[in-house]
């Protein structure tokens, strides 16, 4: 089967549809399909429902589908330092399901799992659990939730081969692995693309088996930081009487 496409424009052609429900995967701007969002933005589609952790900032990632106004709901844990967001949902403009994070990414991972519900603590007791079942378990206050299986997962990886196989680097490693099983069509922007059986297997996080379309990052593709935050590094160097100290030391024991 043919995975590999010549751009994000190309890799989502044929794809895309109003009303549908996309996971995009990353963390604040880390590990988010930058490219992916921006050929959806390209596209006109409208009325999305999008789960992600978070709705990126005004300026960058899921950002930019709000500045359009193509998405109708999102399905996230937090949606901070971002006014679009703010202005759209306070103006009845854009509706929200709020989900403590830990729930949010078992909902993906039962989706992906074939698991179309489960129970947990975590929610129960408050707004979170307005509307849903509730269960006791053993003495125990339980409140269900509902898997998460999307349309189309669009997910960034660090390196792939030509056969989907996908390696994840550091914190981008967050929820673009189990939005990558949770989908029925995954797209993936990568930035190494390298031929089968250069990955070692045991370095493969997600399997080829779950992506269907694949996108090679151009050279110097930049990868936006939300916050760079910095503090001037403490040295380990030992001061220069710090030896002969330690040497008079030992000739008088």
């Amino acid at each position: 089967m043919r995975k590999i496409y010549p751009d994000a424009r190309a890799a989502l052609e044929g794809l895309l549809q109003d009303g549908m429900l996309i996971h995009s995967g990353g963390f604040g701007l880390c590990g988010i399909p930058a490219a992916l969002i921006e050929a959806i933005r390209d596209s006109g589609v409208k009325d999305l429902t999008v789960v992600s952790n978070n709705a990126g900032i005004d300026d960058a990632g899921l950002g930019l589908l709000l500045k359009t106004r193509q998405i109708r709901k999102m399905i996230s844990s937090y949606v901070g330092e971002n006014k679009t967001f703010a202005e759209q949902f306070l103006a009845g403009e854009l509706e929200i399901e709020f989900n403590p994070q830990g729930t949010l990414a078992e909902r993906i991972r039962a989706g992906g799992a074939g698991i179309p519900a489960f129970f947990t603590k975590t929610g129960y007791g408050t707004a979170v659990a307005e509307g849903k079942e509730t269960r006791a378990f053993d003495g125990e206050n339980y409140v269900m939730e509902r898997g998460l299986f999307a349309d189309l997962a669009i997910v960034h990886a660090w390196k792939a081969d030509t056969e989907g196989n996908l390696v994840f680097r550091k914190t981008a490693r967050n929820f673009n692995p189990m939005m990558a099983t949770a989908a029925k069509v995954t797209v993936v922007q990568v930035e190494h693309l390298v031929q089968p059986g250069e990955i070692d297997p045991d370095q493969i996080h997600t399997p080829g088996i779950y992506v269907k379309r694949i996108v090679k990052l151009p050279e110097g593709y930049q990868k936006r930081i939300e916050q760079r935050t910095t503090r001037k590094r403490v040295t380990d160097a030992i001061p220069a009487n710090a030896n002969a100290s330690a040497a008079g030391a030992e000739s008088l024991a």
